[in-house]
């Protein structure tokens, strides 16, 4: 530059035009200016503003209950099955004895409802009524205790009996059984009152005084039931009760459609006492 030019110019125009010079040369350069600086930003406060997915705690703790709850139940109904109040709790049903556990026959045992043995003792009185029991009965191996439960084998005298067949064909055929004695007057006022009933299928009396193994129906049924007096009144393979209970059933109107409900018909008028207040 000319000293000559810059000394006849004022010091203020030659700063502006030095500005002017460094302007141009970033122009052609192509020099960007240089960005603001980012502000910082503490690590706590970009924690804070990042959301935080919340943990399911509830959901997984049922998903685990859903699937615990079936594997305890399906336990609870194995140890039911294979040890049931029937038999020694180390040993299996005599059903099963012999049978391999893991065999198509056992696996049909265990899913094949069985009858209760009141279905047992009501098949040998009213199907076999010939048929008497022993304590050495076929079937009862070392012998029959009355106090103890007894294999539904013991009243299948041999036979090969579908158990599911039979309580069908008894509850319909004979869903009545009342157990009785000829002397008894409370047997003769219950079996009078059912025959004021006029039912049909009439009631399978069991005169338990006239057989030979009397003493030994009683002592199960005492077991089966819970009542050591006569009559004793089963319905659908459940004791009602005796002559009291039958009576108050009666007085108090409830007799008649529990009979009916159970699949008998009541054929006779029946008219409820009154109750004197």
């Amino acid at each position: 530059m000319d000293k000559s030019f810059c000394a006849n110019r004022p010091p203020d125009a030659f700063r502006n035009s030095q500005h002017d010079d460094v302007q141009a040369a970033r122009v052609r350069t192509h020099v960007p200016p240089a960005p603001p600086p980012r502000p910082r930003v503490r690590k706590s406060k970009l924690k804070a503003q990042i959301p935080v997915r919340p943990r399911n705690i509830n959901g997984r703790r049922l998903r685990r209950r859903r699937l615990l709850y079936p594997l305890l139940a399906g336990s609870a109904l194995l140890l039911f099955l294979f040890f049931s109040s029937s038999h020694d709790l180390l040993s299996l049903p005599p059903a099963l004895q012999g049978l391999h556990p893991l065999s198509r026959a056992s696996i049909a045992h265990l899913v094949r409802p069985r009858a209760d043995e009141i279905s047992g003792l009501l098949y040998f009185v009213t199907q076999r009524p010939d048929a008497v029991l022993s304590l050495e009965s076929a079937g009862a191996g070392v012998g029959l205790d009355p106090a103890k439960p007894i294999d539904l084998k013991v009243y299948e005298g041999g036979d090969k009996v579908d158990w599911t067949k039979a309580v069908k064909m008894m509850n319909a055929e004979t869903p009545l059984v009342v157990f009785s004695k000829t002397y008894c007057p409370y047997s003769k006022r219950a079996k009078e009152l059912l025959k004021n009933y006029d039912l049909v299928p009439a009631p399978k009396v069991v005169e338990v005084d006239l057989r030979d193994d009397g003493d030994l129906i009683k002592a199960i049924l005492t077991r089966l039931t819970g009542r050591s007096t006569f009559p004793n009144v089963v319905l659908l393979g459940k004791s009602i009760g005796g002559s009291d209970q039958l009576s108050e059933l009666h007085r108090e109107g409830k007799l008649k459609a529990l009979l009916e409900v159970a699949g008998l018909k009541v054929q006779a008028d029946i008219k409820v006492p009154e109750r004197q207040s």
